[in-house]
């Protein structure tokens, strides 16, 4: 790689890079993340192992849903509400930032968050739906979270306490202190959704969707509006948000449709319509490790990987990262928020969108047959089977994911070199 442009990148990211780091809220969130990634990868484990691809061919229908059932709650109990953990995570590392009781800061921020969430499920009240708990709550959760660490240091360092006398146990004198600001802090969240439920949006989270939705139904389909949803879901997951619910929601319909159109005709043996459709984006961008094609990440790292950290991770996210299952690879290297990486993750599914587009426009691929492939088959094996058992289809994904790899290759080395340099500091101190 050319050293002037690897000294560029140093010289711009870097300082970037130390700022960000130094900010406290960027720092609970880093840490937050790193609370919630053993039980992240827990769950990805389980979900690969409860969706290994055409397993539900090989055995019968009942099997296969006591298999599923068997397995269903480590991923439920993990993935499914880990913004519980980032939340808590979050509230926590802030607060003990202020040198304040961090675990009521974690409890305060969970307790927020639950404060604003609809506790209403398809007309049963009492009832917290799961995807608030998970991805989709992420949004609100981390900002929540923020919030409500900020105003309980806010009323503690007011001194709205409760002075206990001396000789009262520590725990209890603890629990009478934070009385207070906790109950300040959940009272402004409570009116904030009793304002909420006299608007019509209802509730803070079906604002926040709304105002993400809306502007995003006019794109349409074909190959500028695939680019667009593409470079949004990664926007939205660097921020912390699930961008392929976000975006998938919106245009699901759209690309389902055009799937539909492809399969009728390649049955009836005509000329398939469409290049863009549900199978264009699973198999040939997220069915290749993941949002934002991390297997070629997994794969850059074991090829240039110094650091520890990015060996553990490399290790971590591999298994379950060729099953496209990539939460240990966004959650542990880090992708969110982190200003090192931010070009090729938005830059390399963009330029593989473009690249696979004119492939099949000019003829080079045939387009997805409309046959709907398992989320969990591996690159390869899932752009064969949904270019209807093309070689061109397989080729094509392993050139993507060398595309990838050259895109991300500069900046990942100098993620690995920051990593390395820093791990040898403590080392040095630590002797």
């Amino acid at each position: 790689m050319n050293s002037k442009f690897m000294q560029f990148l140093e010289d711009i990211l870097l300082p970037i890079a130390d700022k960000l780091n130094n900010n406290r809220y960027l720092s609970a969130l880093r840490d937050g993340f790193m609370v919630a990634l053993p039980l992240i990868i827990f769950g990805s484990i389980f979900v690969v192992i409860a969706n290994l691809p055409f397993l539900d061919k090989l055995i019968s229908e009942d099997a296969y849903a006591a298999y599923q059932n068997a397995l269903g709650p480590a991923s439920a109990a993990t993935l499914s509400i880990m913004g519980i953990f980032v939340i808590i995570g979050i509230g926590y590392k802030l607060t003990e930032h202020y040198k304040g009781e961090a675990i009521y800061g974690g409890v305060v921020a969970f307790a927020s968050f639950l404060i604003l969430t609809p506790q209403v499920l398809e007309g049963v009240s009492g009832v917290i739906p799961t995807a608030s708990l998970g991805a989709q709550g992420m949004f609100l959760g981390i900002f929540t979270a923020f919030i409500s660490a900020e105003l309980y240091r806010f009323f503690v360092q007011k001194n709205w306490t409760i002075k206990m006398p001396a000789g009262v146990p520590g725990a209890v004198s603890k629990s009478f202190s934070a009385l207070i600001p906790i109950t300040l802090t959940l009272t402004v969240f409570l009116v904030i959704r009793i304002i909420f439920s006299y608007t019509s949006f209802d509730t803070v989270q079906n604002f926040i969707y709304t105002i993400i939705q809306q502007p995003l139904t006019a794109l349409g389909s074909g190959l500028p509006a695939t680019i667009v949803a593409v470079l949004l879901i990664q926007v939205f997951w660097f921020f912390g948000l699930h961008g392929q619910i976000i975006v998938n929601s919106v245009f699901d319909p759209i690309w389902y449709a055009l799937n539909d159109e492809n399969l009728s005709a390649f049955q009836a043996g005509t000329e398939l319509p469409n290049i863009i459709t549900k199978q264009f984006i699973d198999s040939f961008l997220v069915g290749m490790g993941g949002s934002g094609m991390t297997l070629a990440v997994v794969l850059l790292i074991y090829l240039i990987g110094r650091s520890r950290q990015l060996k553990e991770i490399g290790k971590l996210g591999g298994p379950s990262g060729f099953f496209n299952v990539n939460e240990p690879i966004i959650f542990g290297l880090p992708i969110i928020m982190n200003p090192l990486i931010i070009i090729p993750w938005l830059i390399a599914p963009v330029v593989v969108t473009i690249i696979t587009y004119y492939s099949m426009a000019t003829g080079l691929v045939p387009p997805p047959a409309g046959i709907i492939v398992p989320w969990t088959t591996p690159p390869i094996l899932s752009g064969f089977l949904a270019t209807g058992n093309a070689w061109q289809g397989a080729v094509l994904q392993a050139f993507n994911l060398a595309v990838v790899m050259v895109i991300w290759w500069p900046f990942l080395k100098l993620l690995d070199k920051n990593y390395y340099e820093t791990e040898n500091k403590e080392t040095k101190n630590a002797s």
